[in-house]
């Protein structure tokens, strides 16, 4: 248990594995305030490889506080397209104005204070702050928790908030004052690399091997003890790539809601058969003239699966006539319209690529 484990064990020999171990990442190159935040926030829930390109992309595009805060909308969801979780970016540039207003333009450095802004939690408050400010605070994410758990095996559930709450406070009593930024990234990349969360801990890498408990007892498997969330709730849609010529139809989503302000290829709830699939498109106000089904389609929503199926629809003559729809030349819709990637399946039928795929 973490109570019962010298837990300052871990500072020296974690520091001197990170000095030889740490990746070459484009954040850690030139890691200012705002570099640090968005390259946290783009990394929630994203593999590192997907993100480097978003960075890269996000960062020359908006290079500064200033640069986020005023971004007109469709250009910031567009460049965080495929990135998914788009409430993220929206509460950053939410985040952005506060700062502009409230802290001329540079983010706090102040761990209190950096809580307070839209969309930063705990987790990237202790990674700002310690990261951008040397700031001695911990930044505790599903990787941290994993390899204090196992460390000290500790087989507390680490989806209570009262855990994670355990482990910081554990962390700031060893965390080193002169290397907080070091500390917080060493454990972030040690979960990361060596004891990973899918399959087998490389534990010939680790710098903790001498004294890991969950390596003494061979019990990684168990560690750390998670609850299991509630299951998704399944959603059937049926898809619609609608064209005539060179355009598209196009549907922009509520503001509120799943996937907000961004565009979609027109839907309907259920799976239609391709009769009640003509009918849908007719009550449209549009003219089927040729119908193709496509294959089935999943996506995976934090709360939500969807199931769809999909078809190709070619139509007579498009007007502007339609209620809710936008007509778009396809060229024109791969740089201008952010889709997001639930229909990464469909978009091969009007071939427009969306997120990392447009620039490989």
């Amino acid at each position: 248990m973490l109570e019962n484990f010298k837990l300052e064990n871990i500072v020296e020999p974690l520091l001197e594995w990170f000095q030889d171990n740490a990746r070459v990442l484009p954040w850690r190159e030139e890691p200012t305030p705002y570099r640090v935040w968005v390259s946290e926030i783009m990394l929630q829930q994203t593999r590192v490889e997907a993100v480097k390109p978003y960075f890269q992309r996000f960062t020359e595009a908006l290079p500064s506080v200033r640069d986020l805060a005023e971004c007109e909308e469709e250009k910031l969801l567009k460049l965080w397209e495929g990135l998914g979780y788009y409430n993220r970016v929206r509460n950053m540039q939410t985040a952005a104005q506060t700062v502009m207003e409230k802290y001329q333009g540079q983010l706090p450095a102040d761990y209190e204070e950096l809580l307070k802004l839209k969309g930063i939690g705990h987790y990237t408050a202790g990674a700002v702050a310690s990261i951008a400010y040397k700031i001695p605070v911990p930044a505790v994410d599903g990787n941290v928790l994993r390899v204090i758990a196992r460390v000290s095996n500790d087989d507390s559930d680490i989806m209570k908030q009262s855990v994670r709450t355990k482990v910081e406070e554990a962390l700031k009593k060893i965390m080193p004052e002169h290397a907080a930024s070091e500390f917080n990234q060493a454990l972030m990349e040690l979960g990361a690399t060596v004891c990973v969360p899918n399959g087998a801990p490389q534990c010939e890498k680790c710098p903790w091997q001498n004294f890991c408990e969950a390596k003494r007892l061979n019990c990684w498997s168990f560690l750390p003890v998670k609850s299991k969330a509630k299951p998704r709730r399944i959603e059937e849609k049926t898809v619609f790539i609608i064209r005539d010529g060179e355009k598209i139809v196009l549907h922009k989503r509520p503001q509120k809601g799943l996937l907000a302000g961004l565009y979609e290829f027109p839907n309907t709830a259920g799976h239609l058969s391709e009769e009640e699939a003509l009918l849908w498109v007719k009550e449209q106000k549009l003219e089927p003239i040729r119908i193709q089904k496509l294959e089935p389609a999943k996506h995976i929503f934090s709360h939500v699966e969807w199931h769809m199926t999909g078809y190709v629809v070619r139509v007579d003559e498009l007007t502007e006539n339609q209620s809710g729809m936008l007509f778009v030349e396809v060229s024109d819709s791969e740089d201008r319209y952010p889709i997001p990637a639930a229909f990464t399946a469909y978009t091969k039928y009007m071939n427009i690529r969306l997120g990392n795929d447009k620039f490989d």
